[in-house]
C-alpha cells in the first residue's frame, strides 16, 4: 500500500486522526503495564538514586588516565595481577591498585585529603590518608565505585567503574 492510501489525518480502523487523543492518560497505561508486566529490580531503583544523591555538584571529575586492564602489557606467568588505575584532575593524580584484598593508593603531589569509596547503595567507607599521600581500604570492591576526594576546599570525584 501507498502512503497515498492512508493519509495521517484520516481515521484507521474507526480509531479517530488525534482528536481526543490523550497522551497523559496514553502514558499512565503504559507506566503500568510496565509496572506489572517488567518491574524495576528494587534494588537498581535504590542505586539510582544513591548515584544522584552522591552527586556533588561543585566536584571535578578525576579522568582515567590509565587502566591495565586496557593500557598495560600483559606479563607471561601472572595469572591474575592487581588491577592498576590513574586518574588525573589538574595537578592532582590519583593512583589507585586494586585487589582481591582491598585497594592501595597514592595522591601526587602527597597531600592531606579525605578519601571516601563510593559503591553504590552501600554507605561511603571513608580512608586515612598519610603524610606520603597513601591510602588503603581492606575490602576490596565487588561492583561500580568511584573515589571521592576532599583536599581543603576542592571536591574530585573519580570516574565509576567496575572493580
Amino acid at each position: 500500500m501507498s502512503d497515498d492510501e492512508f493519509p495521517a489525518d484520516e481515521a484507521l480502523d474507526g480509531v479517530p486522526g488525534d482528536a481526543g487523543f490523550d497522551a497523559d492518560l496514553l502514558e499512565e497505561e503504559l507506566r503500568g503495564a510496565a509496572a506489572v508486566l517488567d518491574p524495576l529490580p528494587s534494588g537498581l531503583l535504590q542505586l539510582a538514586v544513591d548515584a544522584y544523591l552522591l552527586h556533588d555538584l561543585d566536584a571535578r571529575v578525576a579522568e582515567l588516565t590509565f587502566d591495565s586492564l586496557v593500557d598495560a602489557i600483559p606479563v607471561r606467568g601472572v595469572e591474575d595481577p592487581p588491577r592498576m588505575l590513574t586518574f588525573q584532575a589538574g595537578e592532582l593524580t590519583v593512583d589507585v591498585e586494586v585487589t582481591e584484598d582491598g585497594l592501595l593508593g597514592q595522591l601526587l603531589p602527597p597531600q592531606s585529603a579525605r578519601i571516601e569509596v563510593l559503591g553504590g547503595p552501600a554507605a561511603a567507607h571513608p580512608l586515612t590518608v598519610d603524610a606520603l599521600g597513601r591510602f588503603t581500604h581492606d575490602t576490596p570492591p565487588t561492583g561500580p565505585f568511584a573515589l571521592r576526594l576532599r583536599t581543603g576546599g576542592d571536591v574530585i570525584v573519580t570516574e565509576w567503574l567496575r572493580a
